[in-house]
């Protein structure tokens, strides 16, 4: 099956502008978060996101706005706000997110605790004893004050800037509930209900959840920890003896370790930064970074990824990347980008939260009116009004997305699955159909020369020499397989001049004046006869010629990667039809079809480049959402025109910059765990925002008629948070089962 190629379009331009992380302190439900990222997207030129789990602004922004404008207009609005300094890139660090400090809230909570559980004795056990109802104030006091003081520092600050947040609502809740009992203490005497435990338990309760909260949301940002820990400290590097002797080892910081510069890696040492092995051989677990169990074996010549472990044996690496742009500081920046984006589903909750807080008020104030008109005395609608104001802080609804978003893709991370941004999440649950490209996704992709056949009186040697001194300039995996050929055969491969990459054709130079071709039979005009006794061989064949005639033709044959048939099964369990897509002819499209268990009518074989963009277009055009999973340069057009692109880490990077998600291991099978895991971090998401909802719509109307009371309103709320929090880090271990 082909299609025909497309019209391609200009590439749109790059929006002009700068980006900056903000670092915003001071935000403590998703009333904040709203109100920060509001303000920010009202001043001109400027797209921002602020993510409460987190604590960070990403914001896009155009001059004339400088930096300073947006720290100015966070603090207008109430909250503190930083800039984030990137690591300068010779610094080869990552930056992990910065955790929401607990230490000032845990003395808080011990005080807090310590007073509150005598003040409840007392309160509940001798009412009308007068020494008690003053020692009731002198424990109440200083846990309403001085431990609810974060709640009304945060109040203040945001009444004076004219907004209102869950920390108003907790803030007139515990002072309304202390208030009325000083009052009726100092003015009653011996009678009128007191409510000093009401204020104490629900500080005690709302201190303990955010508590809570803040170590679990810290446990769900430990994934970036992780990888921050990975970068060693140090690298033994290899100097040149200033004597003529060999080398010398010399202790250097990792960060200090430039392009060229060559390195020894011990046993049980983390290689310091992407290299190639130039002298050794061991074994690299890369699990960490890959998520593959088993170690790899490498020797001279492999590539090698900053972090990996060093299992036995001496390696001498020589440098080939460092700083920002290592395998493990990209994973950061990947990762980073999807924690601190949001999914679209979270609009929805962010309008919610923006308007919540004030509703909140009026219904608290309506409440307490509502109960005096109908008979009742102000101590009891004064109750009820305080329960309404607790009970509904939406804390759950702005950490319900962040949190399953900081937990699913941690545990991306650690599996080899990087989930590019929140939106990825909604694709992933829409798509039906996945188009895999055969070289590299379905099979291994080290291709080799299996065969060659020679026209007239060219022998295969001077064939190969040829050959492999055209596809020289080429990065192609049959390229590689020819000029990996011709070492092996010991053939002189000649200098070639005049380069041309023909995609999905071939390639074109010149050497010693002939303009030398390599590539398919479309390439040729004439093509001996002896030529197409390959064609009957399993693999792809590839002609090298020149004067528009084919002199000689190679058979380049592949293996399918073990698991393969395994990871299509798995895609069909989740509700994907697969169909393959490759540039090798029908033959071997099918032949390796075969193997995996795809129909030959989903086979699209001899397609070029443009053609596989038509593909995915065409089945999206049929009513299909598609996703492709690839790993070349010739992939890029396809993965950019899916609804989902998954990119296979041991490929390009074009086609990593293309996809949605990337694949640190060359395993099909990490596709299906990307889907997998991605529908369940948006199951997990609804499950959240599901609860928040829930939640306040129950228990708004439950405590508006009295039947709550605010000690209780005020342990189910930090409860409902740590619920949502809780919920979200079982994505850290949750299976990912067929079907997810």
């Amino acid at each position: 099956m082909t299609t025909a190629p497309p019209e391609v379009g200009p590439a749109p331009a790059p929006t002009p502008g700068q980006e900056v992380d903000l670092a915003i302190t001071g935000m403590t439900c998703a009333s904040c978060s709203a109100r920060v990222e509001r303000m920010l997207n009202r001043l001109d030129g400027v797209a921002a996101t602020v993510n409460l789990a987190t604590e960070q602004a990403h914001v896009r922004f155009a001059a004339p706005l400088t930096v300073g404008d947006l720290v100015t207009t966070v603090e207008k609005t109430g909250y503190g706000a930083s800039v984030i300094e990137p690591e300068p890139p010779e610094a080869g660090s990552v930056r992990a997110t910065r955790p929401t400090d607990e230490r000032g809230l845990r003395p808080r909570l011990l005080v807090a605790a310590v007073l509150t559980v005598p003040l409840v004795v007392i309160a509940m056990g001798v009412e009308h004893w007068t020494a008690g109802r003053w020692l009731q104030l002198v424990l109440a006091t200083p846990v309403a004050l001085w431990c609810a003081w974060p709640f009304h520092r945060a109040a203040a600050v945001t009444a004076r800037h004219g907004a209102s947040t869950m920390d108003t609502l907790v803030s007139i809740g515990v002072l309304a509930a202390y208030g009325w009992s000083l009052v009726a203490l100092v003015a009653g005497g011996e009678h009128g209900h007191l409510y000093f435990e009401t204020a104490a338990v629900v500080t005690t309760f709302l201190l303990l959840g955010r508590v809570l909260e803040a170590r679990a949301k810290a446990s769900g940002r430990d994934a970036l920890e992780s990888l921050a820990d990975l970068r060693p400290q140090t690298a033994a590097l290899l100097r040149p003896d200033l004597a003529g002797g060999p080398r010398v080892e010399t202790v250097v910081p990792a960060a200090a370790l430039r392009v060229g510069d060559r390195f020894v890696v011990r046993p049980g040492e983390r290689v310091a930064t992407d290299g190639v092995v130039v002298d050794g051989a061991s074994a690299l677990d890369r699990s960490m970074v890959t998520g593959e169990s088993v170690p790899v074996d490498v020797g001279v010549g492999d590539q090698v990824t900053g972090g990996t472990v060093n299992a036995h044996g001496r390696l001498v690496v020589r440098a080939t990347s460092v700083g920002a742009q290592t395998v493990l500081a990209q994973l950061t920046a990947l990762v980073e980008a999807a924690q601190t984006g949001k999914a679209p589903i979270q609009r929805l909750a962010d309008r919610v939260s923006a308007v919540f807080v004030p509703v909140v008020l009026l219904l608290a104030a309506a409440t307490f009116v509502g109960w005096l008109v109908t008979g009742h005395d102000v101590a009891t609608a004064l109750k009820v009004a305080i329960t309404v104001l607790v009970i509904a802080c939406p804390c759950a609804l702005g950490l319900a997305t962040p949190t399953a978003l900081l937990a699913g893709t941690g545990r991306g991370a650690r599996m080899g699955v990087l989930i590019k941004g929140p939106q990825v999440l909604e694709n992933t649950r829409r798509v039906d159909t996945v188009v895999l490209d055969k070289t590299g996704t379905v099979t291994a992709g080290d291709l080799a020369v299996a065969a060659v056949v020679t026209a007239g009186r060219l022998d295969g040697s001077a064939a190969l020499r040829a050959a492999a001194a055209v596809e020289a300039g080429s990065e192609h995996p049959i390229a590689r397989a020819i000029v990996a050929a011709a070492a092996r055969e010991g053939v002189d491969v000649p200098a070639a001049t005049d380069f041309l990459a023909l995609p999905g054709n071939g390639a074109r130079a010149t050497i010693k004046g002939t303009e030398v071709t390599v590539g398919r039979a479309d390439l040729f005009d004439t093509i001996p006869t002896e030529l197409t006794r390959l064609r009957a061989r399993e693999g792809s064949t590839v002609y090298v010629g020149w004067d528009n005639t084919a002199r000689a033709a190679f058979t380049v044959t592949d293996t399918v990667r073990p698991t393969s048939s395994a990871a299509i099964e798995r895609l069909a369990a989740l509700g994907l039809t697969a169909y393959l897509l490759t540039g090798d002819e029908e033959r071997t499209a099918h032949a390796v079809a075969d193997r995996v268990g795809i129909p030959r009518e989903r086979v699209y074989a001899g397609v070029r480049p443009d053609g596989k963009h038509a593909v995915v277009t065409a089945l999206q055009q049929a009513g299909r959402t598609v996703a492709v999973v690839g790993d070349g340069v010739n992939d890029a057009p396809a993965l950019a025109a899916a609804d989902l692109g998954i990119a296979m880490g041991s490929g390009t990077a074009v086609a990593a910059d293309s996809a949605d998600i990337v694949l640190m291991r060359a395993d099909l099978g990490a596709a299906a765990d990307a889907v997998a895991l991605s529908r369940k971090t948006l199951r997990v998401i609804k499950q959240n925002l599901a609860w928040a909802f829930g939640y306040n719509l129950l228990a708004l109307p439950v405590a508006m008629l009295g039947l709550l009371n605010p000690m209780i309103a005020g342990a189910a709320m930090a409860f409902s948070s740590v619920f949502v929090v809780t919920n979200s880090l079982r994505l850290r271990t949750m299976p990912l089962s067929d079907g997810a």
